[in-house]
Order: C-alpha cells, then sequence, then structure tokens
C-alpha cells in the first residue's frame, strides 16, 4: 500500500471516530424528527418526504403501547414481537424516567388487570368533557385517506407463517388451552408496568379522558399491528389525529400482519415500510426510537435487505423531489430499506438525521457545495473507510467542495477531494444550458450490468453537460455525452473508493431525466450493482 493511500485510509479512520459524538438535544426535552410525505404539488400523486425538527415536552407527552400481547394466533407475529420487546421497554423506561405518561393498551386483556393500580388509575380519571364523537369506536378510514390508495392486501388476515408451522402452532396453542385464533390473555411480560405512573386501558374513551385531564395533546403510537390495531383501535393514530392530537407512529417499534403471497407481492419488511409510506401520507408524521434512546433505530434480524440513505442537499436540481419519489415508486419493491437524510430547512448545511448514514449499507449522494457539521462529515468518511459503496448523482461532483476563497462555517467541514479520490472524477465546471445530450455507449463499458434493459439510441440527458474529462485511470466509463461542438464527457462510470468499495457516479439527475424510463432504469442497476458484495 503507497504511503499517500496509507495516509488517507488512516484519515478517513481518524475522523470516523467524531460519528460517535451525541447530538445535542433541548435539555428535558425529546427532540423528535418528525417525517412525514407532502404531493409535490396540489393534487399530485407524487409525493416528497419532508422531515421537521419538533421539541416536546415529556410532561405533556403520553406514549401508547398498543396489543404487545403475550401470544397471538401468527407464530412469525410472536417471533417478531419478542424481538421487538428488549429495545421497547428500553423506549418505555427512558420516556417514563423523562416525565412522559406511559399507557399499555392490550386489547381484551383488561381482566388480567383487574387490581393492578395502573388499570385504577386509569378508571378513575373523570370522564372527559370534549369526548370526540365515535372515540371508542374502530376507525376504519379517515377523509385524507380517500386521496390515497391502500399499499397491500390484508384481507387474507395478514399470516406469513408456512402452512405446516402454523397447524404445528396452533397446536401448541391449543394444548396450553388457548384459543388459537384469539390466543392473547394480557401484555408482554417483557414490557415492565410501572404500578405508581402508569396507566393501562384498552377504552378510546378512558384513554382520551386521561389525555385531557392531564393536559397532554402530543402522543407517541407503537406496537402491533400498523395495519390494523396501530391505525383503527379506538386509541389508534387515525382516531387521535382526526380529533385533533399530535400523534406520531414509531416506526421501527412497529409490525404489520401482512402475507408477502398477497398484493403487491413483496417481502413482509417492504409490506411495513409500505404502510409507513401510507401513515406518512395521510394520516400523521413518524419518528423512530433513537430519537429518545440514541444510538441507531431497531431493525429485525430477518430484514436483511440493503440499507439506503439519501443524503440530499441541492437547491438546483429538486432532488428533494424527484429522489424521494423514485424511491418510494422503484426502490422499496426492489427489496431496498431506504431512509432520507436531508439538508436542515434552517441550516443548509446541517444534515441532522446522521443515524442513517451510520446504519446504511450504501449512501446515494446528492448534495452541491455542502459542508456537513464536523461529525456529520465524519460519518460519511467512516462509511467509506468501511469499504462501503457510494453512488452520487449530479451536482454530487462538487458535494462538500469549497470555491475559491469560500470559507466553511464554525464546526463544519468540506471534503475537497471526494470527486478526484472516491467519485474517480475530475469536475471542472459544465456547458451552456439548453442543448440536450445525445448519449453513448462507452468503449470499455461492455456488457456492465448497470447497462442492462437500456435502450442508449432513445436516451438523452437533460441538464447541461458536465466537464468531467479525463477521469481517474482506475475509473471505468459507462456512457458517454456529447452535444455539438463540444469534446465529448464521461456522463456515467465506476470506480473503487480508495477502501476498495463499489462507486458509481453519473452527471445525470436533472428534473426531466427523472421521467425518462432510462434514467431511471440506469440508477436502479446502479444501486442494485452496488448494494451487491462481491
Amino acid at each position: 500500500m503507497t504511503t499517500a493511500r496509507s495516509a488517507l485510509l488512516f484519515g478517513f479512520a481518524l475522523t470516523a471516530l467524531l460519528s460517535l459524538l451525541p447530538a445535542a438535544a433541548h435539555a428535558g426535552e425529546f427532540a423528535l424528527r418528525l417525517r412525514s410525505r407532502s404531493p409535490i404539488e396540489p393534487g399530485s400523486n407524487a409525493y416528497t418526504v419532508v422531515e421537521k425538527p419538533a421539541s416536546w415536552d415529556p410532561a405533556k407527552t403520553a406514549v401508547i403501547v398498543c396489543d404487545m400481547w403475550d401470544l397471538h394466533h401468527c407464530k412469525r407475529a410472536v417471533d417478531r414481537g419478542a424481538e421487538l420487546t428488549p429495545t421497547m421497554d428500553r423506549v418505555l423506561s427512558k420516556a417514563r424516567e423523562a416525565g412522559a405518561l406511559i399507557i399499555h393498551a392490550p386489547s381484551s386483556c383488561m381482566e388480567a388487570y383487574a387490581d393492578h393500580p395502573a388499570r385504577k388509575r386509569a378508571q378513575a380519571a373523570p370522564l372527559s368533557k370534549n369526548l370526540p364523537e365515535a372515540i371508542g369506536e374502530w376507525c376504519y378510514k379517515i377523509p385524507a385517506e380517500e386521496r390515497g390508495t391502500y399499499p397491500i392486501d390484508q384481507t387474507d388476515g395478514g399470516e406469513d407463517d408456512e402452512p405446516a408451522e402454523h397447524a404445528e402452532w396452533a397446536a401448541k396453542l391449543a394444548a396450553m388451552g388457548r384459543n388459537p385464533k384469539a390466543p392473547w390473555k394480557s401484555q408482554t411480560k417483557g414490557l415492565r408496568i410501572d404500578p405508581e405512573r402508569d396507566c393501562i386501558s384498552d377504552s378510546g374513551t378512558e384513554i382520551w379522558s386521561i389525555l385531557e385531564q392531564r393536559g397532554i395533546d402530543q402522543v407517541v403510537l407503537l406496537g402491533v399491528h400498523t395495519n390494523m390495531c396501530v391505525l383503527g383501535r379506538p386509541f389508534g393514530l387515525r382516531q387521535m389525529a382526526k380529533n385533533g392530537k399530535k400523534v406520531v407512529l414509531m416506526r421501527d417499534m412497529t409490525d404489520t400482519m401482512y402475507n408477502p403471497a398477497m398484493p403487491p407481492k413483496v417481502s413482509h419488511f417492504a409490506g411495513t415500510d409500505l404502510i409507513i409510506e401510507h401513515i406518512e401520507k395521510f394520516v400523521c408524521p413518524t419518528i423512530t426510537s433513537d430519537q429518545i434512546l440514541g444510538g441507531k433505530p431497531f431493525r429485525f434480524a430477518n430484514d436483511r435487505r440493503p440499507r439506503i440513505a439519501l443524503v440530499i442537499g441541492d437547491d438546483e436540481y429538486r432532488t428533494e423531489t424527484t429522489l424521494p419519489a423514485f424511491a418510494a415508486a422503484d426502490l422499496i419493491r426492489k427489496e431496498f430499506q431506504v431512509e432520507h437524510v436531508f439538508a436542515s430547512e434552517s441550516d443548509k448545511n446541517d444534515f441532522p438525521n446522521v443515524a442513517a448514514i451510520d446504519a446504511a449499507d450504501l449512501l446515494v449522494i446528492s448534495t452541491r457545495r455542502r459542508f456537513p457539521r464536523a461529525e456529520q462529515l465524519a460519518a460519511i468518511r467512516a462509511h467509506v473507510a468501511a469499504g462501503k459503496p457510494i453512488v452520487g448523482i449530479r451536482t454530487a461532483s462538487h458535494a462538500f467542495a469549497t470555491r475559491s476563497g469560500q470559507a466553511v462555517p464554525p464546526g463544519h467541514a468540506a471534503w475537497n477531494e471526494f470527486d478526484p479520490e472516491i467519485l474517480g472524477g475530475h469536475y471542472v465546471g459544465h456547458h451552456g444550458v439548453g442543448p440536450k445530450t445525445r448519449i453513448t455507449r462507452a468503449e470499455k463499458a461492455g456488457d456492465h450490468p448497470i447497462l442492462a434493459g437500456i435502450d442508449v439510441d432513445a436516451f438523452v440527458g437533460n441538464g447541461s453537460l458536465y466537464r468531467v474529462a479525463p477521469l481517474a485511470g482506475s475509473a471505468t466509463p459507462l456512457l458517454i455525452g456529447t452535444i455539438d461542438g463540444k469534446p465529448s464527457e464521461p456522463i456515467a462510470w465506476i470506480h473503487r473508493s480508495p477502501a476498495g468499495g463499489k462507486v458509481f457516479y453519473t452527471s445525470l439527475g436533472h428534473p426531466d431525466d427523472f421521467a425518462d424510463p432510462n434514467f431511471r432504469r440506469l440508477l436502479g442497476n446502479a444501486l442494485s450493482w452496488a448494494a451487491l458484495r462481491d
């Protein structure tokens, strides 16, 4: 290994340590990032992801635990619930100690808690004088949901057990003296119930009255199952949202009842993501457990989908809109787990969701001359130093680069070498706006899988042609772009980072490019190629 290469890798590893530093939070409050989805324009069926910071006073916050039963008729649901429980209990403990009210809501199990102080505390709350209409009933849809299409078919009840596995489990439940169709008797013992502070109730009327008695207008829902009980119970997301509570779903502390054999025939975990996306569009925002606990969001052990983090800070090509729309339409169904890392609306050089960078298997970079906080850029450097893949589009060639004489804000960092050392490019500007870029296959591209299914003869670039030649000698061009009267330029290539990680870059990425199926195929192929381990 050369001295320069050794020094570069050492620098990556050293700065990676900064990513372990905790983010600052408001003292005594929950520092949350509320994720929702908004139409790109009124009436549009395309949505963009929106994250907004929020500080919640724990004393005005309730955490409702939905139907974390001791047993369930679906064996795999039981297993996933058991896997959720340890982290969920830590969330409840942390929230409780901060001053939030914990409400345990194991539906149809109140008999088990008839003499429990937490049950009596719930029953003692005076009946609210402003009970919403039908607050004691299931809610199957709210008006906002009329604008969309429910994303999964759960008409079979959502069982995802194999038939033999399910039959064996039903026989075991019967031998235990439980009803195989409804075996729950109590909440799982793995979630501690504090007799001095918590409440137990499955009644929408009681829970609403408890919230009103204590002046609580902020509610976190977690538990199971997202597409059924968490959404529809009398104390669920729909009832809280339509009746004016500031409600959020903790999206990594939940699970669905979804059978992958049913439409849209995606994996169980992708089905959960589709339901979460639906909730973020039409019902309420979502958060993750790390926003209360620190560390990383929870992930099921069997969820082996590649984790992609879209790092977006581009004020020229609207990738804050086009990339999330592409991810929603193309990536979840291709079995990727997608997180978004947006530049803050209040500080374009702040990328708060650093936990998503830490957890990512693959980073997609779409930033333009942004200078993240030192610990945030350290997390990106750590990703590269670990040999993990990078995909860059358009302005990623000057993602973290300063202009001549430009100062970097205190506490932030630049990375001027990102283009030549990581992407393998040589960005020096672009040709004028206007001409369409003619695209041809590079001589060395061969039958590379990134180009599979692409009709190069019908493929054009809509943005100005970037001046990037010459590429690093270790880069392999895949596509060449040409406009009249100018030298041709590479517009898509592959490379290896100094740590050996796969790299793909394309100077395409104009908003009109995303309307071209060839570009969408190119980007999807590149992500699939980059995510595959050597």
